[in-house]
């Protein structure tokens, strides 16, 4: 990173410093050159930046709303910019860069995104006049939008606008559903500004016309020094709020919690209230999600899994990390199926604040048509653990300083202790094994162990289709960047692991990491153990690996060379599908984002004696006795 001079700017709205230029290994946004320490006083009379309504979220529950910014300057230029703040007045420490994670434009308190002025107003150069529709979420502070002038290198402040706010800006917002330890037991988590001084947190649900339940909510957060490093610590802090997680239990199979009265009886009502200590109560919209089935219930069950989605701002704006194209079509997709979907793995690479924490806000929102709905289930990956020092198995700085502060605390996950982010989940006739690729897999280890007896442990009968989840890439892809490095997987990844999966006749382990798509044959120690490639009955004989991490991120180009197992390879962003229609039958759908049709698919047919069957690295003791 390139270090210049700091400069402090106090204006009665706003403050600004520091130094800049940053090349990321996504690419560079031309936006993420601004050298904010060269930003230098430029207010004027004939200048002036106005944003209306200046009170959002009148309606109960409308945590977004869009805000016109109307802009004008004597002296325009193709390189003007908005800036959008949050909180309105700015931090006046002194924010120094401490490592090349710490992204442009070097704010106490980091934008929350930015555009160019003259983004929907072509005429802008000539006429100085402009303006911008912007979508704007609760996130318990006020707005203020600024205009910059001068270029990206010698930006110049010119105005700075009124204060936007939401009407009630502590309001609760963005649940998030999780299956919790229980198959009949289901969390909500989500954000609010409430604090246990200040009111006490809790869900109401019940059966439509009886007596509704109030279930109580545990309450998380954080503070700066939580954060392992910059940008998480410095520039990229923001307060994250209060995160509130509640338990649902003894839900009935299948039943649906939802709020529509003409729904017959056996639906259900769900939202967010906060009790304030003055007696009166604060409301979300209401909700809905269906209950999980009952272990082994005989019933049609879908799964929707990918990795490395990341978020997109449906106004245009750029934010800090913007390097995931995909990742708005991919949440449209997944909205308008929702109706076929039961639940989501999230597999990593969450949202890529890496350390800009008002993103986990932007993210949350983004997602709140799913996570609302059903569980929306995640694994950890380097963009939400990694830091030097701090216990994760690699030592690089991919998550910018949060060192997975905010993923374990944001996102509820069935596991025994948050740090370690491994876990086992079922779903009806599906059982999924959550490995935690950032902490150590190989023999010996803990996480070893937990992944033995996590396969080990599944009544196959009940739950025949046995799912491996991790991040890294623990089996096999063509990325070019495991292809370079001679392994085809993540350095040591599946040397350990391979004779778990055949020994405990593993199905699918599916993988984020990469940004593409890739699917293998079964495959046991480098060698396919049958050649059909879209309709397999019986033993399988082996594990089919899936590359899922397309689903947002910059892609990752696959390397020249053809290995014999790879069937189906797409650079594309997509997602995976599973629809268990009974305990035989199995179907696997590759859909892109773009359209959400079906581009590679595959089904499974077999009866619980093939489970059972001998196969290679999986063939039990027996005896000659009688």
């Amino acid at each position: 990173m390139m270090r210049g001079l700091r400069l402090m700017i106090f204006i009665p709205s706003l403050l600004i410093l520091t130094n800049l230029q940053e090349t990321s290994s996504h690419g560079d946004h031309p936006l993420s050159r601004i050298a904010i320490h060269e930003a230098t006083l430029a207010l004027t009379p004939l200048a002036s930046v106005e944003a209306s309504p200046s009170i959002l979220g009148l309606t109960t529950g409308q945590n977004s709303e869009w805000v016109t910014v109307e802009y004008s300057t004597p002296i325009p230029s193709v390189d003007d910019w908005i800036g959008v703040f949050s909180p309105a007045n700015f931090s006046a420490s002194t924010c120094p860069s401490e490592n090349p994670r710490v992204y442009p434009p070097l704010l106490c308190s980091a934008p929350i995104k930015f555009q160019y002025a003259n983004y929907s107003s072509p005429q802008y150069k000539d006429t100085g006049k402009g303006s911008l529709k912007l979508q704007m979420i609760n996130q318990r502070s006020d707005f203020s939008f600024a205009l910059f002038t001068g270029g990206f290198l010698n930006p110049k402040l010119v105005a700075v606008s009124n204060k936007v706010a939401f009407s009630n800006p502590n309001a609760p917002a963005y649940p998030r559903l999780a299956q919790g330890k229980k198959w009949d037991e289901m969390t909500v988590t989500w954000t609010s500004g409430y604090g246990i001084s200040e009111a006490e947190p809790f869900v109401e649900w019940g059966p439509k016309g009886g007596v509704p339940i109030h279930s109580p909510a545990g309450t998380l957060t954080f503070e700066r020094s939580s954060m392992c490093g910059a940008p998480a610590r410095t520039v990229g802090w923001r307060d994250p709020g209060y995160i509130h997680t509640s338990f649902l239990k003894e839900l009935w199979p299948n039943a649906v919690y939802v709020v529509l009265a003409y729904w017959p009886d056996s639906w259900y009502a769900y939202k967010l209230g906060h009790r304030l200590f003055n007696c009166t109560y604060i409301w979300s919209k209401e909700y809905q999600f269906k209950a999980p089935p009952y272990p082994g219930q005989d019933s049609v069950q879908r799964v929707v899994i990918f990795g490395d989605m990341g978020k997109g701002e449906v106004d245009g704006s750029s934010e800090y990390n913007d390097f995931q194209p995909g990742s708005l079509n991919t949440t449209k997709q997944l909205v308008q199926d929702l109706k076929n979907i039961d639940i989501v793995f999230h597999i990593g690479d969450i949202c890529y604040a890496n350390g800009y924490l008002s993103q986990w806000d932007q993210f949350t929102a983004q997602i709140e048509p799913i996570a609302s709905s059903v569980p929306y289930m995640i694994a950890s990956g380097n963009h939400e653990r990694d830091w030097p020092g701090t216990g994760s198995f690699y030592g690089n700085m991919d998550s910018g300083g949060e060192c997975g502060v905010l993923a374990q605390t944001m996102f509820y996950a069935p596991t025994e202790n948050r740090e370690k982010f491994w876990y086992s989940t079922g779903y009806g006739m599906f059982r999924f094994c959550i490995a935690d690729t950032e902490h150590d897999w190989r023999e010996g280890t803990e996480q070893y162990k937990f992944i033995e007896h996590c396969l080990a442990s599944v009544d196959r009968h009940k739950q025949p289709w046995l799912i491996f989840l991790a991040h890294r890439v623990l089996g096999y892809s063509s990325d070019f960047s495991y292809a370079i490095e001679g392994s085809f997987e993540e350095p040591m990844g599946r040397e350990s692991l391979q004779k778990l999966w055949q020994k405990y006749k593993v199905d699918i382990a599916m993988f984020g990491h990469v940004h593409n798509y890739e699917r293998t044959c079964p495959i046991y120690q480098n060698i396919c153990t049958s050649k059909e490639k879209h309709s397999y009955k019986g033993n399988l004989n082996g594990t089919i690996h899936v590359a899922a991490g397309g689903a947002g991120a910059s892609l990752s180009p696959f390397t020249t060379l053809q290995t014999a197992w790879s069937l189906y390879k797409d650079y594309d962003h997509g997602f995976v599908k599973l629809t268990a229609f009974d305990h035989s039958n199995l179907l696997f759908e590759y859909k892109k984002s773009r359209d959400g049709k079906v581009y590679d698919s595959f089904t499974i047919s077999r009866d619980y004696r093939d489970i059972l069957a001998c196969t290679v690295g999986s063939c039990p003791s027996t005896t000659l006795a009688s």
